[in-house]
């Protein structure tokens, strides 16, 4: 999975190659938001695979939020595809023209469910690195086992108590899961990642891997 954060592995440029004839589409996710499906997107997907497996001792696991290791990439390496951001994606999301930050990470979920943080159980938010600025996140599958799941989009139902149970962690961690378990009925269940619709949150759509 290749998803955007920081930077550091130094290799030649460009090792992720656009293919010539992406194919592109949008799925609704609800009112004008969209997320947009590209198809046939690199022209060596192995390629991507080779890179991490050249590089699995630099993988680490981050101190909070995603449930695996993750490999921290400089951005030389990722210059064709910041340059389809820019070129292509630009016509659905018009911020895209403007003044762009760009971070990148190959990531490998791990963790087991029992495994889990109380707020790794919950759907994944990016909170906005400052105020007037827009997050664009892209996630590209590497994995072949489409059983594997895709990517859900959701819309909290008690945003308040999600929003507090975050500030609660960061305070002090495994500080909130006696307070979400009294809150919420799926915290007092055996741990999973959410699928579906449930009483913290409701799933908008889901688009596959």
């Amino acid at each position: 999975m290749l998803g955007m954060v920081t930077a550091n592995v130094k290799e030649a440029a460009p090792v992720f190659q656009i293919h010539p004839d992406p194919v592109i589409k949008l799925q609704p996710i609800v009112g004008d938001q969209v997320c947009v499906v590209v198809d046939d997107f690199l022209l060596d997907p192995e390629q991507v695979v080779a890179f991490a497996l050249d590089h699995a001792s630099e993988f680490s696991m981050p101190e909070r939020s995603y449930p695996g290791l993750v490999l921290e990439l400089d951005n030389d390496l990722m210059s064709d595809i910041y340059n389809f951001f820019r070129t292509k994606m630009s016509k659905q999301f018009s911020f895209l023209r403007g003044d762009i930050e760009h971070s990148t990470l190959l990531s490998i979920a791990t963790l087991q469910p029992e495994e889990f943080t109380c707020l790794q159980r919950l759907c994944h938010s990016d909170p906005r690195t400052a105020a007037g600025r827009e997050n664009y996140a892209g996630l590209l599958y590497l994995f072949k086992n489409t059983e594997l799941g895709g990517t859900g989009f959701y819309r909290w139902k008690e945003r308040p108590d999600i929003e507090r149970a975050t500030a609660m962690e960061e305070e002090e961690p495994d500080s909130a899961l006696e307070f979400l378990k009294k809150r919420f009925a799926m915290f007092r269940d055996p741990p999973g990642y959410i699928t579906e619709s449930n009483e913290v949150a409701e799933l908008l759509t889901m688009i596959p891997p």
